[in-house]
């Protein structure tokens, strides 16, 4: 047997698993990882952390294990980025995708009017969450880096670029397209560094990585001595991506929502990069050698942290799985609509100032109806973004994969389900980011001929297909648009 070993390293920690050439997990280990909240706002991680932090929980999956590894895969945290000298000495922090220090910066570029030309070169909207705004305030708040970038010695890169420069002891500096088109300084069309904008924001003198597609020969490493020998790495991409590829969003229409804490939807759109006129985010979906699908992305600010808050500061229940009982107790919601905007609310509506709510109370309403309103709003905020994104498009969604926690409900599956009048499906492994890294180094390293060869590998997903209460739901759904509209 041909054995992948994945690398998913995520915000909190990283996860390695070793997958069969049928994609069935081996074995599987975890570590996790510290950020740092030096002031209100900001959130750091220490790049030797990171990297350790890859080591000891590859150490973990392998100890043990005699087989030979034929390659890696590599996806991360996205937008999360830090600067090294040529000896790899960090310059900084990691900047952690969730810092909010450039808030202002994002303010002084749109009035600048260069907001319009961003989007027309990157797909994206002038926000924090995107690496380069937090780039440009280290410029203009550490001399250290600003010195370093002047003289060429500053070497940029997101946590794949780092892991990487890291793992080959400085011989590889790439990264990938799906990581490359989240710093806002990537151009969609040309597939490579905007010029216009890196002068723009200061960074002509700016170290870049060579970007290369999700699946290619990235060098080869043995993780620090871990290994008798070394491996192919042969994948590198942004884990929302690879969840994308590993729940099979191989075509147009196909799309995948991860339901955690918020939720991140990406819809293929094949070779056709669309321009959002509302709301949504153009990116690139995954790349190969010889193929680039594009994607756009909607992302939904608050879903299971919803529920979160239910359990937690309102102790409606003790363990979230039972919100699912106590949603189907009762018939309907009785009226009740939870809005949850607890940080805003983002795609399609970008309501950022806008504040949760739960609406239309009346005495015989209880805790059932009120854990119902929250499960339902995650539904209907995923719906909200799909009529967006196929009127953007022109192309009709085929079929929704869902992963993360929340994947689990029931109640919410077959709600969707039934509002999107579209079947559900869920691969049924919590690692699906590892997955699509997984599948994506055994397609670089001739394991799998081509992505047809990995279709046939997914067998029978568990599918929940559309029930016959449509109707019903389509009166709530225009009732939820209206309770929308009442946020401010």
């Amino acid at each position: 047997m041909d054995y992948i070993l994945a690398i998913d390293q995520g915000t909190s920690g990283t996860k390695t698993v070793v997958f069969g050439n049928q994609g069935k997990i081996i074995r599987k280990a975890t570590a996790e990882l510290k950020s740092y909240f030096p002031c209100s706002g900001f959130v750091e991680q220490d790049p030797q952390e990171i990297y350790q932090n890859v080591l000891d929980s590859v150490r973990n999956c392998l100890e043990g294990f005699k087989d030979r590894i034929r390659c890696c895969g590599i996806s991360n945290q996205r937008e999360t980025f830090l600067l090294w000298d040529g000896s790899g000495r960090p310059l900084c922090p990691a900047v952690v995708w969730q810092c909010k220090r450039s808030i202002e910066i994002c303010e002084r570029l749109k009035k600048s009017g260069i907001e319009e030309e961003i989007k027309k070169r990157t797909g994206l909207i002038v926000d924090p969450y995107f690496s380069g705004t937090k780039l440009i305030w280290l410029m203009e708040n550490d001399s250290s880096v600003k010195n370093a970038v002047q003289r060429k010695e500053a070497f940029f890169g997101t946590i794949d670029s780092w892991i990487l420069y890291k793992l080959t002891d400085g011989k590889n500096y790439c990264t990938d397209h799906t990581n490359a088109c989240r710093t806002l300084f990537f151009n969609l069309d040309t597939l490579d560094w905007d010029p216009i904008l890196l002068e723009a924001f200061g960074l002509q003198k700016l170290r870049l990585p060579e970007i290369l597609p999700s699946s290619s020969d990235f060098g080869e490493t043995d993780f620090g001595g871990l290994l008798s020998y070394k491996v192919p790495l042969t994948s590198m991409i942004g884990d929302s991506h690879a969840a994308a590829f590993g729940e099979g969003c191989f075509s147009a229409g196909t799309a995948k929502a991860t339901l955690g804490t918020g939720t991140s939807i990406l819809m293929n759109t094949e070779s056709n990069r669309i321009s959002s006129e509302a709301g949504m985010v153009s990116t690139i979906c995954w790349s190969t050698p010889n193929r680039v699908d594009f994607a756009l992305e909607g992302i939904i600010v608050t879903t299971g942290g919803t529920i979160k808050w239910l359990r937690d500061q309102l102790g409606l229940f003790a363990e979230s799985p039972r919100t699912e009982a106590m949603a189907q107790s009762v018939a309907d919601n009785n009226g009740v609509y939870l809005i949850p905007a607890f940080s805003g609310l983002g795609a399609p509506h970008w309501k950022m100032s806008a504040k949760a709510a739960i609406l239309g109370l009346t005495f015989d309403c209880d805790k059932n109806h009120v854990v119902r309103a929250a499960l339902e709003s995650i539904p209907y905020q995923i719906k909200d973004v799909i009529t967006v994104m196929e009127k953007d498009s022109g192309i009709e969604l085929k079929s929704l994969k869902v992963d993360g926690a929340i994947s689990a409900n029931g109640f919410v599956v077959q709600f969707l389900a039934d509002l999107l009048n579209t079947p559900v499906e869920n691969v049924g492994i919590q690692e699906v980011s590892a997955l699509g890294a997984a599948y994506l180094a055994g397609l670089g390293a001739n394991i799998f001929a081509d992505i047809d060869d990995i279709e046939a590998l997914r067998g029978t997903l568990k599918s929940t297909k559309p029930s016959s209460q449509r109707a019903q739901l389509e009166r709530w759904y225009e009732q939820w648009r209206a309770r929308i509209d009442q946020i401010s």
